[in-house]
């Protein structure tokens, strides 16, 4: 089992600041599954307008990062880094729920399965969790592709 520390995930992922949103990789088995972090804070930017009055994490966002714990796995699974000209695009998400709000002081614990990869589509079974508690779900499809300039 492999563990990243931010420095780690910075040169495996493309997004930085404000939508960087996994700080620790506390599992990866490749081709399998990956257990991250989301250390969720008051002095997130869209927090202040969702909501001022009481504060929770909009449910893309928890989608979002899902999605990066993903991609996380995909670039560890297949061996590429992802660089200048590598996107990882969502290609479609199912089965969203949302269970319970996800607040500030909250650790969104990311848990994401690879269910299959065909023809550079990766399919996943993602769960996120605040303690013990599922606070969100869904079926996610993923892909790279290289851009042009």
């Amino acid at each position: 089992m492999m563990q990243m520390d931010i420095h780690q995930i910075l040169k495996k992922l493309p997004h930085r600041y404000p939508i960087l949103l996994v700080d620790r990789v506390l599992e990866l088995d490749k081709g399998k599954r990956i257990v991250a972090i989301k250390n969720v804070s008051i002095n997130e930017q869209f927090f202040l307008g969702h909501f001022p009055n009481r504060p929770v994490m909009p449910g893309v966002l928890m989608l979002e990062a899902l999605a990066q714990a993903a991609a996380i796995l995909t670039v560890e699974s297949v061996g590429h880094e992802i660089d200048d000209k590598t996107v990882y695009y969502f290609a479609g998400i199912d089965g969203a729920r949302f269970k319970k709000p996800v607040e500030p002081g909250d650790q969104l614990i990311l848990d994401v399965t690879l269910d299959r990869m065909k023809a550079g589509i990766f399919k996943f079974i993602a769960k996120g969790f605040v303690k013990d508690e599922l606070v969100v779900e869904a079926n996610l499809m993923c892909t790279m592709r290289r851009i042009s300039e």
